[in-house]
């Protein structure tokens, strides 16, 4: 998703990984981000917590005429019809975040 905006080609490829898996980490509820994470990736939680709130507004915001094919791959079983996967309320991500 994030190929196709100009915004997020500012951001380093290491960190915007790092922050799609954070999200992931909390939209799946499979915990948050470990020492190890943090070690392994260089960065902190909160060094994460700007750019994961933008990639969720991005989900939750994204224009349903663009990206047709893309939606549609991702949506067959083979790829766990990850573009089926409803985004986080952004109240409830914010409170995550902050807890973590």
């Amino acid at each position: 998703m994030t190929l196709q905006e100009y915004d997020y080609a500012r951001e380093s490829p290491s960190k915007l990984a790092a922050s799609c898996l954070l999200l992931a980490l909390t939209m799946k509820n499979l915990g948050g981000w470990t020492p190890t994470l943090e070690y392994y990736s260089g960065y902190s939680a909160q060094d994460l917590h700007p750019l994961v709130k933008r990639l969720n507004f991005l989900l939750t915001y994204q224009p349903r005429d663009k990206l047709n094919a893309v939606r549609s791959k991702y949506s067959h079983r083979v790829f766990f019809e990850v573009a089926k996967v409803t985004p986080m309320d952004m109240l409830k991500l914010e409170e995550t975040l902050t807890i973590s």
